[in-house]
């Protein structure tokens, strides 16, 4: 099985890749709420579950994937209480098939109130 890189993160000076295919897997490294021009996203919970879905759409598409092919999701709350309201936004991105999640409350390395990663299936 080859493994391949995606978008590495030079341009930030992370020592990380955006993703990695691996064979038919694609891994997503996580993902919080940068904007275009790599500032975070200040606003509320829904504001910066949207930013960090649609950031996942394009990492995706780096891979040749979309969110249909994505089958397991993790994601870290910095705040238990915005549950709810994350959810019904999230839920707007996986109208059928939703993929296996995961969702813990934890601190985050930075100060944003959303973390999201994902596997994606998509045979070369």
């Amino acid at each position: 099985m080859s493994k391949h890189a995606i978008g590495g993160d030079s341009d930030q000076g992370l020592p990380f890749s955006k993703a990695i295919r691996a064979g038919d897997f694609v891994y997503l490294s996580g993902q919080v709420a940068f904007d275009a021009s790599g500032q975070l996203n200040e606003g509320g919970i829904e504001d910066q579950t949207r930013q960090t879905m649609e950031n996942i759409k394009t990492v995706l598409a780096l891979a040749g994937c979309e969110l249909s092919d994505v089958v397991k999701v993790n994601v870290w709350l910095d705040d238990e209480r915005d549950f709810g309201r994350f959810n019904a936004t999230y839920a707007t991105y996986f109208k059928t098939d939703p993929p296996a999640r995961s969702t813990v409350q934890s601190n985050l390395m930075i100060d944003a109130k959303i973390e999201i990663d994902c596997v994606a299936y998509k045979p070369v």
